[in-house]
Parts: structure tokens; sequence; C-alpha cells
């Protein structure tokens, strides 16, 4: 009787302790991934993911009513760009044999991925594994440079907080950002600590050439056509879209980029630059158009022939500020004025995709339904089309082997409560046994079978009871003990978690008792039935 107790016991507590570890493991782990990215994300339909997307436009007509679904805790807008981060110039010293010591200086690399996002992000994820510093806040109106890294980079590349790191990206030609640490996070997830870095979605739109940018500046040649004297070029290049630019000088589109002025007036351009495809039936720009403005005022003797200030055969200009818009070129006695205001590009209008949250993971798949009925292949204004990605399916690998787990917990308590079924079969067994003559008088009196082997379910139920009771008593204090202590620590290289997670709802707990009651007493009516089997004469003789 005690072995069956004992046996009891154990069984609450091994299937206590693994469904809280179990819960926790897939909570914790489910959690960690999802902050990184988001539980729903809307991208174009002709991408496979969010890090290599084709850009979308940022102002969508189907957010606000998504913002109305209540089971929707924010949306963001996001963007991604590859970098690699470079440490600083270290000096190691080498000692070789038999030679003097020898300095190396090296410097450290790190790829991974830059996140852009806004103000209104939801920072929880982040705020909960910050180690040092503080989440960055980006100003509305400048850019801002400021990110948040890993713990693991800031070791690898010696960085700490408000430390300048030297961050290379790839567009037409490589480029380097010093960007300023202003927090940095460790979730223990290290496949994904060591790949992201979070900072403005401006920095992230601008440095992937979203949309077009175009500039317009004189040339630094002048136009020396037969018959002509010098001219003045006016030129406007662009950047970003497809490549195929059309540009409007104030009569309608043409592929000219460039024009002759005359400098004896005053001459305006206001430029309006567009994005087509390489099919010449295309009518539509394919990228939200950006405009560049000149202004060339004329002073002195407007009249005069042309003799500009060369050095070089190249224009000499005489710049009257650091960004180069404002400048003075000379000829003769007459001076151009030239002022420029080149497009603030429409980089800004444009996003990788959204990124969803929802409240509460269990209603994922209803919100995930709702949202697709929504936005799913259904061409914006622009002709965009989507689709929506689950985290379900972004990380499958890893959300696959958390589902599998459920088997290993289901095979555990099977095994467990087996083995209490069968030490509580034999109790009772031997209760039937050394109670065969009391089982006799009764039958004798007159009692049925029925009532006489209810008399033995209960003191097994009894039984089953108090094991249950000290099953608990060790698991809840296992379980909250580890909860609040960590006292078992793991590998996160290999679980994803540098301690033993703890999940314990109060529904999980009342299932696993009542079902273990449940299931133990009614296995036991099949070996109850050998009270049946018992002859009342033999049974009184019985010694």
């Amino acid at each position: 009787m005690r072995i069956s107790v004992i046996s009891i016991a154990l069984a609450i507590v091994v299937n206590l302790i693994t469904i809280a570890i179990v819960k926790g493991f897939q909570s914790q782990v489910r959690d960690k991934v999802s902050g990184f990215g988001a539980h729903l994300s809307i991208l174009s339909a002709s991408d496979g993911n969010m890090y290599e997307s084709t850009p979308i436009l940022k102002n969508q007509a189907f957010f606000h009513d998504l913002e109305k679904n209540n089971e929707i805790k924010s949306i963001s807008a996001v963007a991604y760009k590859p970098v690699l981060f470079q440490s600083d110039k270290n000096e190691r010293v080498v000692k070789l044999s038999n030679l003097k010591d020898t300095i190396i200086k090296e410097q450290n690399v790190q790829g991974a991925i830059l996140k852009g996002v806004e103000n209104q992000y939801d920072w929880d994820f982040f705020k909960a594994n910050l180690k040092e510093g503080s989440i960055p806040k980006f100003d509305k109106k400048q850019l801002s440079n400021e990110i948040i890294i890993s713990k693991q980079i800031a070791s690898l590349l010696n960085y700490g907080i408000n430390d300048t790191i030297r961050a290379y990206f790839v567009r037409s030609a490589p480029i380097l950002k010093k960007l300023v640490i202003k927090g940095i996070y460790e979730t223990g997830l290290e496949d994904h600590d060591k790949k992201f870095a979070v900072g403005d979605l401006r920095l992230v739109q601008e440095l992937n050439d979203w949309g077009i940018q175009s500039t317009i500046d004189i040339d630094d040649t002048l136009y020396k056509a037969p018959g002509y004297e010098s001219q003045l070029i006016v030129r406007v290049k662009a950047r970003g879209g497809k490549g195929q630019f059309r540009y409007d000088w104030g009569r309608g589109q043409e592929i000219y980029g460039a024009k002759t002025i005359n400098t004896d007036r005053d001459t305006s351009f206001r430029v309006i630059v567009s994005d087509y495809s390489m099919n010449l039936l295309e009518k539509n720009s394919l990228s939200l158009e950006d405009t560049a403005i000149i202004k060339i005022t004329i002073s002195g003797n407007k009249n005069s022939i042309n003799q500009f200030e060369l050095e070089d055969n190249y224009l000499v200009k005489h710049y009257e500020n650091e960004t180069g818009t404002k400048y003075t070129i000379h000829s003769n006695d007459k001076q151009i004025h030239v002022e420029i205001e080149n497009g603030s590009g429409s980089y800004m209008n444009y996003i990788a995709g959204f990124e969803i949250k929802v409240k509460d993971w269990k209603k994922l798949d209803e919100v995930r339904k709702a949202v697709k009925s929504k936005v799913e292949f259904i061409p914006s204004e622009a002709g965009e089309v989507f689709r929506v990605q689950s985290i379900k399916e972004a990380e499958s690998d890893i959300f696959v082997w958390l589902d599998f787990l459920d088997i290993n917990v289901f095979i555990i308590i099977v095994l467990m409560i087996l083995i209490g079924i069968i030490n509580m079969g034999s109790a009772l067994l031997v209760l039937i046994l050394v109670r065969t003559n009391f089982i006799g008088i009764l039958k004798s009196l007159g009692a049925s079978d029925w009532s006489i082997r209810k008399i033995f379910l209960y003191q097994a139920s009894f039984l089953i009871l108090r094991g249950m009771v000290i099953g608990n008593l060790i698991g809840l204090v296992i379980a909250f003990t580890q909860y609040y202590f960590n006292i078992i620590p793991l590998n996160p290289e290999v679980y994803y978690l540098d301690t033993v997670p703890i999940q314990l709802s109060f529904v999980d707990w009342l299932l696993l008792n009542v079902g273990t009651l449940i299931v133990c007493v009614i296995a036991l009516i099949v070996p109850s039935v050998i009270i049946t089997r018992i002859n009342p004469s033999k049974a009184v003789r019985f010694n």
C-alpha cells in the first residue's frame, strides 16, 4: 500500500513538472521567436520572407480596418537591411620562439540584419530583455542613428553603451554609417541574438534605395556644340527604382535628363522624375515621383559673352555652404548664382511590410483568417498584391519542433499513470486478499457484489488521493522554487534558454489531477471483478 501511494505521488510529481517545463519552454521560445518578428506579417505576394522583400507602399487602405480588430495588439511598419558591423583595431601580442614578440593589429566583423522600426513600434519584447542602456527614441523630424544590438555582438566587437559602431551597407556601392549604441539586449536565443539589430525605419528605407531619389546640378563641363557659344548644362540624376527614368521639365515627360541654358536671364527648373519598367507599353510609374528644383539668377551684365572661369577645363564653383547646394559661377562681368533643392526622395513611402502582434496566441489562426480576408490577394490602388505570413510559417522548423514536444508529454503522462495503475491494482488485490473473510460475511448477509466492490474502490480512491496530495506538494514546491530562483540552468546554445522554464496554469493543474483520479479509479474496476468470484461459504472459512 505504501508503494502504491508512492507510485501515485511520483506520477503526479513527474507529470506536473513535465507539463510545467514543456509549457514554459514552448511559451518562452515562441515569445522570443515572435518578439524578433511578429505573429503575422503582411508582405508582397511575390516574396518568400520579409528580409528580402519587394517594397510596398506604407500608406495602405487596409491599415485602419485592421486597427479596429480587438484581437490585434499592434501593427507596425518595418524594413530590413543586411549590415556588417566592424570593431575597432585591437592590438594583440604574439610570442614566437627565438624571435621578438610580434604585435598584430586585428579587427573583428559580424554580419547581422538591421531592422528599421518607428517610435510606435511595440518595444515590450526588447524592454523585457534589455540588459544595458535604454530603448532609442526617434525624432519625428530628424533621422536617428541610434540602435540597439545584442550582448553577443557587443562582446564580440568590444563595444558598450553610447559607443559609435561602424556599420557597412551595400547599395550601388558600399557605404559606411557610424551608429550609436543606445541599448544592449540579451534573449538567450543565440541564433537570433547574433542576427538582429534595431534602428530607425527611415535609415533602413534610405539605405534600401526604395522609391527614387533625384538630384539636380550644373555639370562641371560646358556644352560646346559647333556654332554655339559655351553653354551651361543642367543635369538631373536619379537612382533607385528600376532605373528606367523619365523627366518632366514642365512640358510633359521625356527621356532626357539634361538641358542646356543661356545665362542671359534668370531661370528656374522644377523637374519631376518618374520610374518606369522596360515595357514600352507601361503607362504608369512604378514608384512614387520625386522632384528636384534649381534656381539660377544672374547679376551684373547679363548680355555679356560667356567666358566662364575654368580650371583644367572644369568650371570653378565658389560654394557658399557646406552642403554644396548654393554656389556662384563667374563669367566676365556677370555672376551666375545657383541654388539647388534636391529631391527628398520617395523612399520614406516604402516599407518591407507590416508586422502584427496578437493579444492571445491561442487566437492566432482566427486573427490570421480575419487579416487574410481583408488583405491577401486584394490589389491595392497602386496595383500591389499582398500575402499574410504566420510566424509558424516563417519559423516552421522551430514550431514543428515545439509541437513535437506535446507527443513527449503525452508519452510521459501515459507511462507514469500506467505505473500508478499497476501499483494501485496490486494494492487493491492485496486489500481484497486480506479481507476475504469480510467479503464472505457480507455476501452471506445478502450484500451485492457491486456494493462490496464499491467499498474497496472507495478505499483505493482514498489511497490515490493521499498519493496525489503528497505528489502535488512536492511537485509544486519544485516548480515554484525553479520559477522564482532559477536554480537549474541550461545551455542557451542548445536549448535557446539559459534556465529551465516553468509555466503551469490552474487549468492544466486541475486537469492533471482530475484526469489522474478518474483514470486510476476506472482502471481499478477491472481488478475488483475478483470479488464476484469469491464464494461466501469458502470465504468465511478462508484463513
